[in-house]
C-alpha cells in the first residue's frame, strides 16, 4: 500500500495536530535545515516566496524547495553571496486511515470503525500572504533576475500558487 498524493492533504479542514507527546511513532521531518548560505553578510536585496492560499505545504515539499533554490543560488552566484532561510515550519502532523484495495480485503478490515489513523507525514500550516522562504543578497540588476527566476522555480515545489516581492532594503552600519 502506498502513501496518498500530497493534494489529498493540501486543504486545512480540521484542527491542527501537533503535540508528539499524544503520537506514538510520528515519522520525523525530511527537512533539516533551514538556513543556508552566508549568514553574517551584509546584504541590501531581500527576495520573499508569498504564498496566495491558505493551504498545508507537506515536509517533503519544503525540502523539494530547499534542495532546488540552494542548488541554483550556488551556481549562479556563489557560496557566500546569499542567505536562504525558510521560515515555516512542519509541525502538523499528517494521519491517513489505510484502506486495503486488494481482493478479501473486506474480511481484514473494518472500514470507517476506528478511523483516527495513524501518522504519515509532516505539514507545515500557512495562511494567504505568508512569506515561506526569502533570499538575502547584493542588489545588483543581474541578482534581481536571478532572484525572481530561481524564486519562480521554488513557488513550483508548492501546492498552491504563490508570488515573488523583491524588497531593497537599505544598508545601515
Amino acid at each position: 500500500m502506498s502513501k496518498r498524493p500530497a493534494r489529498c492533504y493540501t486543504e486545512i479542514d480540521r484542527p491542527p495536530y501537533t503535540r508528539r507527546e499524544y503520537v506514538r511513532g510520528g515519522p520525523d521531518p525530511k527537512i533539516r535545515i533551514f538556513d543556508m548560505g552566508n549568514r553574517q553578510g551584509k546584504f541590501d536585496l531581500r527576495g520573499d516566496l508569498i504564498i496566495e492560499e491558505r493551504c498545508q505545504v507537506s515536509h517533503k515539499a519544503l525540502e523539494a524547495l530547499r534542495i532546488s533554490v540552494n542548488r541554483n543560488l550556488s551556481t549562479m552566484m556563489g557560496k557566500d553571496d546569499f542567505r536562504f532561510v525558510i521560515h515555516v515550519k512542519p509541525f502538523h502532523i499528517l494521519r491517513e486511515n489505510r484502506m486495503m484495495a486488494f481482493a478479501g480485503a473486506d474480511r481484514l478490515q473494518d472500514g470507517m470503525r476506528r478511523a483516527f489513523g495513524k501518522p504519515v507525514g509532516r505539514a507545515a500550516r500557512v495562511h494567504d500572504g505568508q512569506v515561506i522562504c526569502s533570499i538575502w543578497t547584493y542588489d545588483t540588476p543581474k541578482n534581481r533576475e536571478i532572484l525572481k527566476k530561481i524564486l519562480r522555480i521554488g513557488g513550483s515545489k508548492l501546492p498552491r500558487p504563490s508570488r515573488v516581492k523583491l524588497v531593497s532594503e537599505g544598508n545601515s552600519d
